[in-house]
């Protein structure tokens, strides 16, 4: 079986004022479930590579990483230096949107031992993999006072680790990097903003699943820039994380490189927001760029299914 390619995932530039600078973080991530092998990636075109995923022990808080990815960890960052040198590659973490996983973060971060347990095993398996970063991916914010207190602790104590393990030693420290929901807060609470902005290079704000076919029945922009209707879009988005304390030269913005397809109840009502049955395509309507391309053209500003 071939464990393929080129990230789901492009993240384009830190945004700066003019006054500074401009640093650019042009990013992406390799999953070993997508389309392209490792050596067919350009890595000209990054300054960041990351690996996804390793995962979190459900019973040790440990890094675990599939027994299928720990070949393709063991070789990735020599792979894509061979392409460009100064390529930069991290280990992402998912603790997942899925209810049982970010309750199993959750649980890991109330916990001080939990905690030690969960810090010390990435940053372990980075140096020994050649990775020069860890990437926390996807953890969402949630309505609890004291969980959100905790992540905050969490990442201190992570950047803590880092730094303590580099004395005595001639290494740079690792880049620490989170994927951060589009909004930072969840009713009345929201991310720890000042352990973020301690802690963390950048967030990488993921400006897409807005509307997905397995979860409405009405079509919709799942990566939408503006929404006239709804601030379920990406301005309104960074304008809440620049509002609760995240300057926006820590951001970096996340963009999909895969598409979703859905049943139309009616094959000629085929605008956004016309009624659906579900997904198309595929069992969740997830489609990769590479198939949509290849079923797609473009005619002047339309477009359309190739016959």
């Amino acid at each position: 079986m071939l464990f393929t390619i080129i990230s789901f995932l492009l993240f384009l530039p830190s945004l700066t004022s003019s006054s500074e600078a401009q640093t650019w973080i042009k990013a992406g991530y390799w999953y070993s479930g997508g389309q392209f092998l490792v050596p067919d990636i350009d890595s000209t075109l990054f300054t960041h590579l990351t690996f996804a995923f390793a995962y979190n022990n459900t019973s040790t808080y440990e890094l675990r990483i599939a027994p299928s990815d720990e070949p393709y960890m063991l070789t990735f960052t020599d792979i894509v230096r061979q392409k460009n040198p100064s390529i930069v590659t991290l280990l992402s973490i998912w603790t997942g949107d899925i209810y049982k996983l970010l309750n199993l973060f959750y649980s890991m971060a109330t916990q001080p031992s939990h905690r030690t347990s969960f810090i010390e095993s990435p940053i372990q398996r980075a140096r020994l993999y050649g990775f020069r970063g860890l990437d926390l991916c996807c953890v969402k914010p949630d309505t609890s006072t004291t969980k959100m207190e905790a992540v905050g602790i969490l990442f201190d104590e992570w950047r803590t680790a880092i730094n303590r393990k580099l004395k005595n030693s001639t290494r740079s420290p690792l880049v620490l990097t989170l994927v951060g929901h589009y909004l930072p807060s969840k009713d009345s609470t929201s991310y720890p903003m000042e352990s973020i902005r301690r802690n963390f290079d950048w967030v990488l704000i993921v400006s897409y699943f807005y509307h997905l076919p397995t979860r409405e029945n009405f079509t919709g922009a799942h990566s939408a820039l503006y929404d006239p209707s709804s601030n379920v879009s990406t301005d309104y988005g960074i304008m809440e994380w620049i509002s609760r304390g995240l300057p926006a030269k820590k951001m970096v913005l996340g963009l999909p490189y895969h598409g979703y397809a859905w049943t139309l109840l009616d094959p000629s009502a085929n605008e956004i927001g016309s009624p659906a049955t579900g997904p198309a395509v595929t069992l969740d309507g997830s489609t990769y760029y590479k198939f949509i391309k290849s079923y797609m053209r473009c005619d002047g500003e339309k477009w359309q299914l190739n016959p």
